[in-house]
């Protein structure tokens, strides 16, 4: 899901964190003390809060991201000079923070961007709320689905769903756009404002919005270094979006997809490979840097290991932030590590959506990362899906799975 106009996942927060914290609250140490954090990112000039945790597993000490039911493990802890770091698991980024009194003071670095940046980053050990301490009772329930519609500071909307579950001042849940979804978010309801957050080593997403008489929400919403839309929702338990299956498509004269890219040893891999001949493939439109991207792979690489023997494959389309191979083939080889993809992965460009669409002539357009182009047994483009509702969004990555699944079952079953 990679379409707005400061990108979910250009400023999708990656990072690495260095984290000291002393065992007693009187003196300092560059060691980092196991027990629960609340941190604090300066996103787009307002203070996102996230939690995390550190404990230690087989003698090593880890971290883990929470995001409602979310845990993300943070298993690359160094320490460098006064400080110390963690290293944003896939993604090119890190915190690094000094430490202090049992307090971290110190930045969110993000490397992957044409222009790398960081973001003031604070955390304290022991705190274990998310926004307040103390919230206000609640004079709305937001609970249940929600039509939304963004603005960007230019003036252009796009729809989304909004999908929350809130329990007393506790809320979690997520927004759905065509292109794909916001993964975990949490936050609370405060009196009549809303508040959620995610941070997962890509995204660093604060939403705001005030109850209104009419029973509507008007609020913000800010994303990394300096993102910022508005947005406005009423409930609508019969909104939908437009189809996923239909928004990217062959262009006139074109039945199948054509390529010749490198994989990760340099070798030129194309769907008239002998490995593809006479099988069900799926070819996956992805990026190392994308979290829905990450999502999809979360499913595919298992799926995958249990389905291969039906007559199926599956390719991965790498498209990166660096040109240069060597730099590519590093971040997609972090990837296949910490996801265990047991799939071709080939290096298909930059992340450009020019260019990627330039790579793919038969299609219309790449609107989004990822996307998932299934093709049958006599290499003709059968379906294109845009975009990806992982499991943040519940039922909705229930359905993709299922339909996922049925697509898959009438093409082997062809002959």
């Amino acid at each position: 899901m990679n379409k707005i106009s400061f990108s979910r996942y250009s400023f999708f927060a990656l990072f690495s964190a260095s984290l000291g914290l002393s065992a007693c609250s009187s003196s300092s140490t560059d060691e980092l003390s196991t027990g629960s954090y609340r941190g604090i990112i300066e996103v787009s000039g307002q203070e996102m809060p996230f939690n995390f945790t550190v404990s230690e597993e087989g003698g090593k000490q880890v971290a883990h991201l929470i995001n409602g039911d979310e845990r993300i493990l943070i298993n690359e802890i160094s320490n460098a000079q006064d400080s110390v770091r963690l290293q944003m698991h896939i993604f090119d980024a890190a915190l690094i923070a000094k430490v202090k009194d049992g307090k971290l003071s110190g930045r969110w670095e993000r490397k992957d961007q044409a222009e790398p940046y960081s973001l003031p980053f604070t955390a304290e050990l022991g705190n274990t709320s998310r926004f307040s301490q103390n919230p206000a009772k609640p004079t709305l329930n937001v609970t249940g689905k929600w039509e939304v519609t963004f603005t960007e500071d230019g003036g252009k909307t796009y729809p989304a769903i909004g999908e929350f579950v809130q329990k007393g001042n506790a809320l979690t849940g997520t927004f759905l756009t065509t292109t794909g979804d916001y993964r975990y978010l949490q936050g609370e309801v405060d009196g009549n404002k809303l508040k959620l957050s995610a941070f997962d080593g890509a995204h660093a997403f604060l939403f705001q919005a005030t109850g209104q008489e009419n029973g509507t929400l008007t609020g913000d919403f800010y994303a990394g270094k300096s993102g910022h839309e508005t947005w406005t929702a009423k409930r609508n338990e019969n909104f939908k979006l437009a189809s996923a299956d239909t928004l990217t498509y062959l262009k006139p004269g074109y039945d199948r997809l054509d390529f010749s890219f490198p994989d990760l040893n340099g070798k030129k891999v194309s769907l008239t490979d002998p490995q593809f001949k006479g099988k069900v493939v799926v070819a996956q439109i992805f990026g190392s840097w994308c979290p829905n991207c990450m999502d999809e792979t979360k499913f595919l690489a298992p799926w995958y290991e249990k389905n291969k023997s039906r007559g199926v494959e599956v390719v991965g389309l790498g498209y990166e932030v660096s040109p240069e191979f060597d730099n590519a083939k590093v971040r997609v080889e972090k990837m296949r590590d910490r996801l265990q993809v047991p799939y071709t992965l080939l290096i298909g460009g930059t992340k450009d959506k020019e260019l990627v669409a330039k790579s793919l002539p038969a299609l219309n357009h790449v609107l989004s990362f990822p996307t998932t182009i299934f093709i049958d047994k006599q290499g003709k483009v059968r379906k294109i899906h845009t975009g990806f509702s992982g499991p943040g969004t519940g039922k909705y990555y229930d359905e993709f799975v299922q339909e996922f699944n049925k697509t898959i079952d009438e093409l082997v079953a062809e002959k």
